[in-house]
């Protein structure tokens, strides 16, 4: 019998290189073709390991998805960005590696970080989406958000819808 060890825990300093990789591969796998080629590989560009290791020593509310010591996703989430949305906490990234996608994961992910936030006193929740990612609106459909703003985003000379849901 095999077992396996999965859980979700704060990133630690250790963990920014794995962090980096999960980045890389599941922005490109959840972008391409979204997010004009340059745009993209200039936004992977600028996450690197010494950026995610910056970032989780800063403070950084970050949980990892530790499978058997692999790093398999991400969670990255604080305080709402956008004070006229009605929701004391957002939820900035969840990204699993292609993988570790299609698995419960990243429903974890989203649990954890929900739980976090509401121990820090943010029991309503936004989440932002490209409006053109169809995996990610179904994700965030399924998890019982509904759509309260949509907005534009710039990528060089290309503009991109994206879409806020709300989770209460």
């Amino acid at each position: 019998m095999v077992e396996r060890v999965i859980t979700i825990r704060g990133a630690r300093a250790g963990d920014a290189e794995a962090i980096a990789a999960v980045h890389d591969a599941s922005w490109r796998d959840a972008y391409r073709g979204i997010i004009p080629g340059r745009e993209l590989e200039r936004m992977v560009a600028r996450r690197g390991p010494r950026w995610w290791r910056t970032a989780i020593l800063r403070g950084t509310r970050l949980c990892v998805l530790d499978f058997d010591d692999t790093i398999g996703g991400y969670a990255s989430y604080g305080r709402n960005r956008v004070p006229s949305l009605p929701f004391g906490g957002e939820i900035f990234e969840i990204y699993l590696a292609p993988e570790f996608q299609g698995l419960g994961f990243g429903k974890r992910l989203f649990k954890a970080a929900r739980r976090d936030l509401a121990e820090h006193g943010y029991m309503s929740v936004l989440v932002w989406a490209l409006a053109d990612n169809d995996r990610a609106l179904a994700f965030y459909e399924r998890l019982g958000g509904r759509i309260v703003r949509k907005a534009e985003e710039r990528f060089g000379d290309e503009v991109r819808g994206r879409v806020a849901f709300g989770f209460s």
